[in-house]
């Protein structure tokens, strides 16, 4: 389906905030309509995170991403803690929102929307694009849980998204490592459906898809 030039200029609005490096205001403009979808993008961004105790902890280097999931869980009405592990520029959020499962399954979403927002939040996660302008661009999906990854790939189908095929890429490293890529014929589709909210990711398809 091709891009309406309305769709063009709403993504390019979007992406402006993102340029500021404010992970909260890319927030406040997030185009989700409803808790629904705020709630399955969290459940998508679970796969980065780990229970421990009655806490729930998402680690990543940097605090941008970190930022963002903050402020979606404050739209919903949860806390949050974010802080610092000792002298490593790594931090860590800490929250107690009770409806994020790690046993979540995605095909209890009902709309589009919803699971576009939950595959968003997956690939914020365990997803990656190029850091460098120059390497030939991907888009990839990589996780342990091969249900989950048939999950995934399935709901990308029924979005119309194409993806390669469902594989491990060297069982002698690891033979619980799964991976698939989008196909390269639904590249834009992936970023106008589905996109991305981590602010780093986020600007890398900007750059490299020109939206």
């Amino acid at each position: 389906m091709p891009v309406t030039m309305r769709q063009v200029q709403k993504i390019s609005r979007e992406v402006r905030c993102v340029k500021t490096h404010d992970p909260s205001e890319t927030t406040r403009r997030a185009p989700f309509k409803s808790k629904k979808e705020i709630k399955a993008y969290l459940q998508g961004a679970l796969h980065d995170a780990y229970r421990r105790k009655n806490r729930i902890r998402f680690s990543q280097k940097g605090t941008e991403w970190l930022t963002v999931l903050k402020n979606l869980l404050e739209q919903l009405g949860h806390k949050s803690w974010m802080y610092r592990e000792g002298s490593r520029d790594v931090y860590d959020l800490e929250t107690t929102a009770s409806f994020l499962d790690f046993n979540f399954d995605i095909f209890i979403l009902k709309t589009r929307e919803e699971k576009a927002a939950y595959i968003r939040g997956f690939f914020d996660a365990e997803g990656g694009i190029p850091h460098s302008r120059n390497a030939t661009f991907y888009i990839q999906l990589v996780q342990k849980d091969l249900e989950k990854m048939r999950s995934i790939k399935s709901v990308l189908q029924s979005l119309g998204i194409k993806t390669g095929v469902l594989h491990n890429p060297s069982r002698k490293v690891d033979p619980n490592y799964w991976r698939c890529f989008v196909s390269t014929e639904s590249h834009s589709d992936f970023a106008r459906i589905i996109g991305s909210w981590h602010p780093l990711k986020r600007a890398r398809f900007e750059e490299r898809m020109m939206i």
